[in-house]
C-alpha cells in the first residue's frame, strides 16, 4: 500500500510526502501507521477521525484533516491522505 499526504495552504502544496508499507497488517493498521509516520515527519499531532473524514475516506480512498480534526494549532489549511496504491494481492 502506497498512502500519499500533502499538506495544503492557500491552495498552494506546501509539503507532501509518500509513505509505502506492504507488510503483512491489516489495512486499518497500515493507513493509521501511515498517518503516523507523516505526523511524524510533518511534526503533526495525530488528527482525530471525525464522521466526516471516516466517511470521504471510505467511498474514495482518501480524505482531508481540517483544522477542526486537531487538537494542537495547525498553521496550514489540511492535510490530505489519498491511497495511490492497494496491495496487489487483496
Amino acid at each position: 500500500m502506497k498512502i500519499w499526504f500533502k499538506v495544503w495552504k492557500e491552495n498552494k502544496l506546501k509539503n507532501d510526502t509518500t509513505i509505502e508499507d506492504f507488510s503483512d497488517e491489516t489495512r486499518t493498521h497500515k493507513i493509521m501507521n501511515a498517518l503516523d509516520e507523516a505526523c511524524l515527519k510533518f511534526d503533526l499531532s495525530r488528527p482525530i477521525w471525525l464522521d466526516k473524514t471516516i466517511s470521504d475516506f471510505k467511498k474514495n480512498a482518501d480524505c482531508r484533516f481540517y483544522v477542526e480534526n486537531f487538537i494542537d494549532e495547525i498553521d496550514f489549511d489540511y492535510l490530505e491522505m489519498q491511497v495511490i496504491e492497494e496491495d496487489p494481492w487483496l
